[in-house]
């Protein structure tokens, strides 16, 4: 089964790439603890009884947000062009379509914040309640444009999902580029070539300015690494162009952090580097109970990333209206609203993204992304906030 994000929908991965699947199903808990953490009121309350732990969740949950990043860049190249060849058919459409598979339930997600920070508004005062939308909000949100716009997020965690979608129009629009850049020529470098410059300018400029953080171009270096690490991996890839291409990560990045270290970016490369070195490893055990678990916890990752918040505001306002300011009380509180997050999620996913998905099949199976050789090389094609949120970076 096809994956052309970290964050997609139904966007669970053969089992064969249980690694991957492992790493989104813990990335997911982490946001949902760090927002728990990070927008209160419970765990302001349950603070005296894990300080540690909810400065941690507070301060570093984000940068599970890298995961993310990186992952979705792998599994965008395993998609758009499995070997890195320049080139590809009907951007367009391809951009479209990626859209179709984000927006539909991301919508039906902002509809639900928008009636759960309703709810909340009469049972507490916080500022993690979003003011009432209006309509060019609401609007701005539908294109996925709210972040570039300068509008509120109507949820935590909404700015991911148009960056998601940035960053894949990206990616795709610099393949295009590519191949019409390389036309008949025979230039198998050019490709990884440019994503790596763009990767390096993301990191050494665009990352360093949290000015551009509503777009794209901030997070392409994240997102650069999962692709060329995608590349790199290629079994069949001459060992020569393996250590390019690990170069080609390796060192921007390297330096980039020697330059100014982001902890953020620290992630990100450590995982490129499992992604490089097991992202692609059948994984024997993924029949397990175990490993069921995990890969269903992946399956529905998009669907607790676009619900938990929601869910957590609302669980957050009955325990500050209905239940003593107690950090034990308030600590189940926070536990309530997590495992209520994960079951709104299974939900979701079951009732809303899976349905929405199979109505909107026609608009995303029309025809594949399918990348161009060049005319020498006659080759067959291989058979993706309130005004206390802070980005996920």
């Amino acid at each position: 089964m096809k994956d052309t994000g970290a964050l997609g929908p139904n966007a669970t991965v053969s089992r064969q790439f249980g690694l991957i699947n492992l790493l989104k199903a813990g990335a997911a808990q982490l946001i949902v603890l760090h927002h728990l953490a990070f927008y209160g009121p419970m765990m302001d309350y349950a603070r005296p009884l894990m300080p540690s732990l909810v400065d941690w969740l507070d301060e570093y949950g984000r940068i599970a947000v890298q995961v993310f990043l990186v992952i979705g860049g792998f599994l965008a190249a395993k998609s758009l062009s499995p070997q890195g060849r320049p080139g590809i058919d009907q951007p367009i459409g391809t951009i479209w379509r990626r859209y179709i598979k984000l927006a539909p339930p991301f919508i039906v997600a902002m509809l639900l914040a928008m009636i759960a920070s309703e709810v909340a508004r009469h049972w507490m005062d916080h500022e993690s309640i979003s003011a009432p939308a209006n309509p060019s909000q609401f609007a701005a949100h539908v294109l996925l444009l709210h972040g570039v716009l300068g509008y509120e997020s109507l949820s935590a965690g909404a700015w991911y999902v148009a960056i998601d979608f940035q960053l894949y129009a990206l990616l795709t629009l610099l393949l295009w580029a590519c191949g019409r850049i390389a036309d008949a020529r025979r230039w198998p470098w050019l490709t990884p070539a440019v994503i790596g410059v763009a990767m390096s300018i993301s990191l050494f400029y665009f990352n360093r300015d949290a000015d551009f953080d509503n777009w794209g171009a901030y997070f392409f270096g994240s997102y650069g690494l999962g692709v060329l690490a995608w590349w790199a991996s290629d079994p069949k890839r001459h060992p020569h162009g393996v250590t390019a291409l690990l170069l080609m990560m390796l060192a921007p990045a390297v330096l980039a952090l020697a330059i100014d270290f982001r902890i953020r970016i620290a992630v990100a490369l450590v995982v490129a580097c499992v992604l490089f070195l097991f992202g692609r490893t059948r994984l024997a055990s993924c029949s397990s109970h175990g490993w069921t678990v995990v890969n269903y916890l992946a399956k529905i990752s998009y669907s607790v990333f676009l619900v938990h918040f929601p869910v957590c505001l609302v669980v957050n306002a009955a325990f500050t209206r209905f239940v003593p300011e107690q950090a034990n009380l308030q600590a189940l509180g926070a536990v309530t609203a997590w495992l209520a997050s994960l079951a709104a999620g299974a939900a979701f996913c079951r009732w809303v993204e899976a349905p929405l998905g199979q109505m909107l099949a026609g608009f995303t199976k029309a025809k594949a992304p399918v990348v161009r050789a060049p005319a020498r090389l006659q080759v067959r094609s291989p058979a993706r906030v309130p005004a206390k949120a802070v980005r996920q970076h």
